[in-house]
């Protein structure tokens, strides 16, 4: 049986198995994780009306506390004090939840109510509206057909030029601007942001 000391040769050949076992496994933790940031931006580049919606246990994980509140809870914004009130830029909101286009900045107007208002939808049959009768109010909510975030209200409006206005809580949407929409993933959409509001 041999017992004798390990000798200089048998050493460095034991360290260079050691030094290429880390290697190979630190190249496929790095590759575990390359795949994984693919996937995630697969899941949330621009809009597939196949992509599953998230389940709220992924949802809870991926907004910020204040989009949860707002598109699965009905929680609401403070006026003047959300991201997209007075936004002025040229683009397209789509939902928070699954990035569905769903208003342009074309149809976006100022209400003076301190959220975004739209006259209008990309499409009506994107959207979902149904009575709301909470805290002791008649009003009509909003919600995203597909994703059913709760989006906000709709109510008449003469300033409006549909005569009706979508209040639209600021979580509930992100913004992409026009010059960003190729890259996005939101290049079929660039003809509805193709002029400006005159």
């Amino acid at each position: 049986m041999y017992a004798g000391r390990i000798t200089s040769e048998e050493k460095s050949s034991l360290s260079s198995y050691i030094a290429i076992f880390f290697a190979v496994l630190a190249t496929a933790v790095a590759v575990y994780f390359l795949f994984l940031s693919q996937k995630e931006s697969r899941d949330t580049h621009g809009f597939d009306p196949n992509r599953p919606i998230p389940s709220d246990a992924v949802l809870r994980g991926r907004l910020k506390a204040e989009e949860y509140n707002v598109v699965r809870q009905g929680g609401s914004q403070m006026p003047f004090q959300n991201e997209y009130w007075n936004n002025q830029r040229t683009g397209i909101y789509v939902d928070v939840i699954d990035g569905q286009p769903l208003f342009t900045s074309l149809d976006k107007y100022d209400s003076g109510l301190g959220i975004p208002a739209f006259s209008k939808p990309i499409s009506t049959n994107l959207l979902i509206e149904k009575p709301d009768n909470s805290q002791d109010m008649h009003r009509t909510e909003v919600r995203a057909k597909r994703s059913d975030a709760h989006l906000g209200h709709v109510f008449a409006d003469p300033k409006s030029p549909t005569g009706q206005r979508y209040s639209i809580q600021s979580a509930a949407l992100h913004f992409i601007p026009k010059e960003d929409m190729k890259d996005k993933g939101y290049e079929a959409y660039l003809p509805l942001v193709g002029q400006e509001k005159k």
